[in-house]
């Protein structure tokens, strides 16, 4: 049987920045790429002789979803911007309400904007290697 929900939690521990705890808003959908090895999809990938020419690369981990932004208190998206800006990788966790627990070394990618009506920002955290089932 498949548990599923919401992803309670994702932690973040920087070497100088410091550490914190970013809340996913409730009933929204997070997407995980744990990262690793792909094969290309391209029906063209053949040679004349009708066997496959396979193409194999490496893509990074990401989580990417929807979270709470307190921009008068704990001012998420200002930190997310500090984590983006330094080139040292923080150490993330994610958290999930049925108990699964990921980790990897990533940062911050792309547009970082709050929503100041409902006080969410989105968010895409990526990195190298691998996001692993830790707990």
């Amino acid at each position: 049987m498949a548990v599923a929900g919401d992803i309670i939690e994702i932690t973040y521990n920087h070497p100088t920045l410091g550490s914190g705890t970013l809340y996913p808003k409730s009933g929204e959908a997070f997407t995980l790429d744990q990262g690793g090895i792909r094969s290309n999809d391209d029906a063209n990938s053949i040679d004349g002789s009708g066997e496959p020419i396979r193409t194999m690369n490496l893509v990074r981990w990401s989580i990417e979803g929807v979270i709470s932004w307190s921009a008068n208190t704990t001012n998420e998206v200002d930190k997310l911007v500090q984590l983006a800006s330094d080139p040292v990788s923080a150490d993330w966790t994610m958290a999930s309400i049925n108990g699964v627990v990921w980790g990897g070394k990533g940062f911050p990618v792309g547009d970082i904007n709050g929503d100041t009506n409902a006080g969410t920002t989105s968010i895409k955290i990526a990195g190298g290697k691998f996001f692993k089932k830790i707990g």
